[in-house]
């Protein structure tokens, strides 16, 4: 199972924010990334967002992942303003867990490209994770075209 034909690898940050400390599935979405060819980063639980757009930068990762089995999907949207406001708004953004049906429109407005809830497949998970890595390097690619012209 490959994920990630891009070169350099796909990197993907694989995170929990908030208090959510559930990270049995979030480290098993983080080999299965690897697996697959990408570079995952994982954090331990209870991440802060100014920690995880710090790590975002500095890692400059294409997608994040953020876990939630609690309530901590809730504060997703207070993490793409930041990202946005920190320049790094291209970044891609998926939530795994268990969300419920009447929260989701909240997380989708707010830019997240999936919500990947129990019962995803792995190979679901790789390749939605590939494309949306792929897609954001291309953008990515496109601006620093245009800002060279």
């Amino acid at each position: 199972m490959t994920g990630s034909k891009l070169s350099p690898p796909a990197r993907i940050l694989v995170t929990k924010i908030g208090l959510d400390g559930h990270d049995r599935g979030s480290r098993i979405v983080a080999a299965y990334l690897r697996d697959a060819g990408m570079e995952v980063i994982y954090t331990p639980p209870w991440q802060s967002i100014p920690a995880v757009v710090k790590l975002a930068l500095e890692e400059d990762v294409d997608v994040i992942g953020v876990s939630s089995l609690a309530t901590d999907h809730l504060i997703v949207p207070k993490l793409m303003d930041a990202l946005r406001a920190a320049g790094l708004g291209h970044i891609g953004m998926v939530v795994g867990g268990i969300v419920p049906e009447d929260e989701r429109p909240l997380l989708i407005a707010a830019g997240v490209s999936a919500i990947l809830g129990p019962g995803t497949s792995r190979d679901e998970i790789v390749a939605h994770v590939a494309a949306l890595a792929a897609e954001v390097r291309e953008m990515k690619t496109m601006e620093l075209g245009e800002i060279a012209q």
